[in-house]
């Protein structure tokens, strides 16, 4: 994470100091005279990627909860900025670096896609706000899928994965292709070999699936629990370490003998260069999320499972987690650079 900056880089605002004007106009120093900060105008919320997957999902609940409980001074948008994994949408936060109006939310792909080249922008250019909750992949088929069970997906993993496309919705080395690249691993079959298919958002991949582009995607469970409630999809197999309570007839890797499991912790960052006080807001602000009932309930309906941090504590997070990352990846030859990708 870039350092905070003690002061906000104005020029009007080191003049309102000087001369007693409200220091108002210059955007984000709104600061009270005990120090505090809140935000002058509507806040953007970056969901990067298109409607209907995780991120989107995150971005919507949150910052209408929110806006409910008029916990926020202003209000929030949601705007959607889809493209190449989540990269266009960190670069347009990059280049508002020092904007306390400006939020996004986040995933795995924030440390995994800037790992494998297809992202400029990294994870320490931004500003932790909070961990919120965690999700599990889960892998389904078509509801009119032949395939009852998560061991005939090993057995087509194994035997013929060139003609077992997978759909997942972020690219190559990201987030869905290493929970399929770790189940391909766990099961026996070469990750190297995978038909992964590459959609732009958790929505994409399971409208391929729907129309029968591909026979399986691996989605955040929140994502695909309508559509397993509905029957249009099949649910066979968790990542997470034990059954989950949205789902609980689902098996989970490990209780079918595949060691591997993979959580889809879900948080939201800010541009790099905010100040103390406007970390503080946010931290503050989220806190608040995760206590309400309305909360809870939502997030026990998309199966997500309360892990809060905040600003501090998700910045040691992610440091360790994008530590363990790297050696995931190299593992399976998807680092940038590794021999094998």
């Amino acid at each position: 994470m870039k350092t905070r900056l003690a002061f906000p880089k104005c020029a009007i605002a080191a003049f309102a100091l000087i001369t007693g004007f409200s220091a108002t106009a210059c955007t984000g120093t709104d600061v009270a005279e005990d120090g505090a900060w809140s935000p002058s105008r509507p806040i953007e919320m970056i969901a990067p990627a298109a409607t209907g997957g995780g991120w989107d999902t995150l971005a919507r609940t949150s910052t209408r909860l929110l806006d409910e409980a008029g916990l926020n001074d202003k209000q929030f948008r949601v705007i959607n900025k889809p493209g190449a994994g989540g990269a266009i949408g960190w670069a347009y936060i990059a280049a508002n670096s020092g904007d306390p109006h400006k939020l996004f939310v986040t995933s795995p792909p924030m440390l995994l896609v800037p790992m494998t080249g297809q992202a400029q922008n990294d994870y320490t250019e931004f500003t932790p706000i909070a961990r919120l909750a965690t999700d599990y992949m889960v892998y389904v088929v078509p509801g009119n899928s032949p395939i009852e069970s998560f061991e005939e997906v090993a057995e087509q993993l194994r035997t013929r994965p060139g003609s077992f496309p997978v759909a997942g919705g972020s690219s190559p080395g990201s987030m869905d292709h290493v929970a399929v690249a770790g189940a391909a691993l766990a099961v026996g079959a070469e990750p190297s070999d995978l038909n992964y298919v590459a959609f732009d958002g958790g929505g994409e991949a399971m409208t391929a699936l729907l129309g029968g582009h591909v026979s399986m995607a691996v989605t955040g469970g929140g994502e695909a629990t309508g559509l397993i409630e509905s029957g249009k999809v099949k649910a066979l197999a968790v990542s997470a370490p034990e059954r989950i309570e949205s789902m609980p007839d689902v098996p989970t890797l490990t209780e079918l003998g595949y060691d591997f499991t993979f959580d889809i912790w879900r948080g939201v960052m800010a541009p790099g260069d905010l100040t103390d006080s406007q970390v503080d807001y946010y931290e503050n602000l989220f806190s608040q999320l995760v206590e309400l009932e309305s909360w809870q309930t939502e997030s026990a309906r998309l199966g997500w499972v309360d892990s809060y941090l905040g600003a501090e504590d998700f910045q040691a997070f992610l440091d360790e987690t994008n530590a363990e990352f790297a050696e995931i990846l190299e593992e399976v030859g998807l680092a940038r650079g590794s021999a094998t990708s």
